[in-house]
């Protein structure tokens, strides 16, 4: 069962409750397994020129806020002030809950380049020695090594797994690929794997805290400007869009 705090951004829901973890864990307890979805600016503006990304996010058992945009519109615009969940953050407490409180619970990272996802893997388990990862697998593979990915999901059936290619394509993945493990927690979590191996940094606290962290991403990946373009183009969409909503509901009641 979702939210009953759901609201709408850009035709896309976002769930509103005190505790996330709370929530997932105990889909973990039942074993429903869930797709959950980070819902920041980009994607969202992604998801209106990909229809099949849209309709993978309305599926989705579970969409958080996740980027500073997203807060930002509930809280100006739909009177909701909630925090960011950043993705990342929301794994870190999963990881932790699990390495400690249901050692039971199996775990597997899937993503990044070729590496990494080893690495992930072994900082976690030196991190929360109680943490029962049961495998990991690189994020660019062969037609053949998805085939033996997909078997190996299969037998191992993990309840958490972490998928780290980025988005769209972590999302698209999941949705492809979750009744492998219907009783699994599904979590796209984009570049965290490099940022816990070291290979990125995350933005300085102080930047976060003014939801600044696009900033911090633009000074290591100068590259990435087009992609930021997505911000700016979210902010006047998402402004123009509750204008317009809110102009029918006052012509419905005149017109009424």
């Amino acid at each position: 069962m979702k939210s009953d705090r759901t609201f709408y951004i850009l035709g896309l829901p976002i769930n509103l409750m005190e505790s996330y973890s709370t929530w997932i864990l105990e889909r973990l307890q039942q074993g429903s397994g869930a797709h959950i979805v980070t819902l920041n600016a980009e994607m969202t503006m992604q998801a209106q020129r990909n229809q099949s990304l849209a309709t993978i996010i309305h599926n989705a058992e579970l969409i958080i806020p996740d980027g500073a945009g997203i807060a930002l519109y509930l809280t100006f615009m739909l009177h909701q002030t909630v925090p960011r969940i950043p993705g990342i953050e929301l794994a870190e407490d999963l990881l932790q809950i699990l390495g400690t409180q249901h050692k039971n619970k199996r775990v597997f990272f899937y993503g990044g380049v070729a590496g990494v996802s080893s690495k992930v893997a072994e900082l976690w388990q030196r991190k929360l020695p109680g943490l029962n990862i049961v495998g990991n697998c690189s994020g660019y593979l062969s037609s053949e090594e998805i085939w033996e990915l997909q078997q190996t999901l299969k037998q191992l059936q993990p309840d958490l797994v972490l998928v780290g290619l980025g988005v769209p394509r972590q999302e698209l993945w999941i949705s492809q690929n979750r009744d492998l493990c219907p009783r699994a927690i599904w979590i796209g979590v984009g570049g965290s794997f490099d940022i816990w191996c070291g290979i990125k940094n995350r933005a300085p606290q102080w930047l976060a805290n003014n939801n600044l962290e696009w900033l911090y991403r633009l000074y290591q990946e100068p590259w990435r400007w087009q992609r930021m373009l997505a911000l700016p183009e979210f902010a006047i969409k998402a402004f123009l869009y509750s204008m317009w909503k809110k102009l029918n509901i006052h012509k419905s009641i005149f017109f009424k």
